[in-house]
């Protein structure tokens, strides 16, 4: 595999995998800590529409250019342990999506316009769910 497109692979598998894993994690605040079956379910599609939308930049290749032990960045950081409340697992949830969502656009603009855009349009869609959910009274409840 030529050195570009493994580090191209690498990057969007790593963005990828983090898009995905803070969706969820988001979802799962909406589903059982908020009881909140349309955010449940938006943010159940946008994670689904995610598979979707990156299906042109080859699925099969993004894996088989992952390289955990080559990875330099792979260390957890301090303040990914300290949470004090749902509302604390939600906004930095929804920040990794929102940082990995920028960098899947970015970088996808490399190789489909198309993927960059409806990207793009997902990174948006999650502003709008943060800030509904965020304004939630019930996340803030210890």
């Amino acid at each position: 595999m030529a050195d570009f497109e493994s580090k191209f692979l690498r990057v969007i598998d790593a963005n990828f995998n983090r898009a995905k894993e803070g969706l969820r994690v988001c979802e799962d605040v909406c589903r059982f800590w908020l009881n909140d079956a349309a955010m449940t379910k938006m943010l159940k599609d946008l994670r689904h529409r995610l598979t979707t939308v990156m299906i042109p930049l080859g699925l099969k290749e993004i894996i088989a250019g992952r390289d955990i032990k080559g990875d330099v960045g792979k260390r957890s950081t301090r303040s990914e342990s300290r949470r004090e409340k749902p509302a604390d697992i939600f906004y930095a949830n929804s920040q990794r999506v929102k940082e990995s969502l920028r960098v899947l656009e970015e970088f996808s603009k490399l190789k489909n316009i198309k993927t960059s855009q409806a990207i793009k349009d997902m990174r948006y869609a999650i502003y709008a769910v943060e800030k509904k959910v965020l304004n939630s009274r019930k996340l803030h409840d210890k």
